[in-house]
């Protein structure tokens, strides 16, 4: 009998570069003061995803991306990005074609997370990505961001790293969506 629902997926393996990071016993990853790499999460099991992150960061604020990976090895072309971030009383907007995609903000010394939707990366066919950050030490903020990846290829892991690839600590999941 097929379960229904989110299934908590471990990684085949996974690389990071800076600290340290490992696999725990449930599947999820622990990162610290690294940037990491996740592989063979996707799979044909399952076509959508969900993806739940906490993490700190230390010196200055940065924007994380994520990059798709088959093999270990990264996807760095056919990414459009779209974010909205709403900051105590400022609002702010981006649009760009780029080599990765958005996927949260990290404030410095805030205790950030976000939870992202990602459809079909291991499907032959176009990616598209759906995440919420929060962050809450200082004061609220929020971002929106989406993202979509025009290649047609089948993936299987992906990368998660700051905009100069500095560490972070934290913990992140990835659940497979039962249909």
């Amino acid at each position: 009998m097929s379960k229904n629902g989110l299934i908590l997926l471990t990684p085949t393996s996974i690389s990071y570069a800076g600290g340290s990071a490992s696999i725990s016993a449930n599947g999820s990853v622990s990162f610290s003061a690294a940037y990491i790499g996740l592989n063979g999460v996707f799979t044909a099991d399952y076509e959508n995803y969900m993806i739940v992150c906490r993490y700190n960061k230390s010196g200055s604020d940065r924007t994380n991306y994520i990059r798709l990976r088959q093999g270990g090895t990264e996807t760095t072309t056919g990414y459009t990005w779209q974010r909205l971030i709403a900051d105590a009383t400022t609002l702010s907007a981006a649009r760009t074609a780029d080599n990765a995609g958005i996927v949260s903000q990290s404030w410095t010394g805030d205790k950030n997370g976000f939870v992202g939707h990602m459809y079909g990366p291991y499907l032959a066919q176009a990616t598209a990505f759906r995440s919420i950050t929060v962050h809450g030490q200082s004061n609220a903020g929020i971002q929106d961001g989406v993202w979509t990846h025009s290649l047609t290829n089948s993936y299987d892991g992906f990368t998660f790293y700051t905009a100069l690839y500095e560490g972070q600590t934290g913990r992140i999941a990835v659940y497979g969506m039962r249909k």
